[in-house]
């Protein structure tokens, strides 16, 4: 049996990776195609293709009997936890914290001013060659709520900070105390909603979580709110979303939706008040420098036999 090292990109792109003559370990190439690159067996450290379906993702699994550790390279590991039940126990499984925070809080914010300052109707009226101008809103003297408020929530909130927004308030799943304030428990959202402009929604997806922007919650925002989508489609009931965008009591900025990706014909496409992007929160240019010294840390990690980072679930 060999130690192998299943990685998504070529193992001679990657700085920093223990060498395979003296670590121990052998690099294969799989990206999701139909071909495995050795036997799932040999591997001990599987690394899941970025941007790929949960089928995809999970495929090999219940062949890799002698793997330790399966590391995403995305802070979401809800398309990989169906696959979980298949792997012996004692099985990290690692997210990619520390790759998209940056990136995905650039886009939060671009979705935020571009909804406000009405940014799509701009785009709209040089095509038509019409001059729309006018009053719009602003991000200042807003106040902004950001639900989950976890590594990609604070990275959200540091570029909010020079747009002088009246307030942020942050929500967790628990609450807690922060050097820049307290968190709230989800639990308190009722209360908290309809003080809020802007509702940034940065949450996992999870058993929680799941269609926790429902009808009651969307009815609790304030007329002429605005709801941003950056953490998973499922998180929002589209059927809801639908409703009140509709009848134009709020607006959404969506860089994820349910159903995904969003099927031609869907009525979102055209619900008024509402940018869609497509799921491009983290695939920019700073994914892969990021991810290749995320995955150089941790497999110098692994081959010395320290802890890892980011583990967030470990197989029983």
């Amino acid at each position: 049996m060999t130690s192998d090292v299943w990685l998504p990109f070529p193992a001679a792109d990657i700085n920093g990776l223990p060498a395979p003559g003296t670590s121990g370990l052998n690099y294969r190439e799989w990206d999701g195609g139909p071909d495995f690159p050795a036997d799932p067996a040999d591997c001990v450290f599987y690394v899941v293709p970025y941007m790929t379906t949960s089928a995809i993702a999970t495929r090999p699994l219940p062949a890799m009997a002698s793997v330790g550790v399966v590391q995403t390279l995305t802070a979401g590991i809800d398309h990989v936890e169906p696959g979980l039940a298949a792997l012996r126990p004692g099985v990290r499984l690692c997210n990619a914290k520390g790759v998209h925070e940056a990136s995905t809080a650039e886009l939060a914010l671009a979705l935020t001013l571009a909804s406000l300052r009405g940014i799509p109707r701009f785009v709209d009226g040089q095509r038509r060659e019409e001059w729309r101008s006018g009053f719009y809103p602003a991000l200042a003297d807003k106040s902004v709520l950001i639900v989950g408020y976890g590594s990609i929530g604070a990275a959200i909130e540091d570029r909010l900070a020079p747009f002088e927004c009246a307030r942020v308030v942050r929500v967790a799943r628990s609450s807690r105390d922060t050097a820049r304030g307290p968190v709230h428990a989800f639990g308190e959202l009722p209360a908290l909603l309809p003080e809020a402009d802007v509702v940034i929604l940065s949450t996992p997806l999870n058993a929680s979580t799941q269609g926790l922007a429902g009808a009651s919650f969307l009815a609790a925002m304030k007329d002429g709110a605005l709801l941003v989508n950056v953490a998973r489609g499922p998180v929002v009931d589209t059927k809801a979303l639908l409703a009140e965008t509709e009848s134009g009591r709020i607006t959404a900025a969506l860089d994820v939706t349910d159903p995904e990706p969003l099927p031609q014909g869907h009525p979102l496409w055209h619900a008024p008040g509402v940018l869609i992007s497509p799921h491009v929160g983290g695939s920019t240019s700073a994914f892969l420098p990021r991810a290749h010294r995320l995955l150089a840390g941790q497999l110098t990690r692994f081959a010395a036999g320290e802890s890892l980072q980011n583990v967030v679930i470990t197989t029983t």
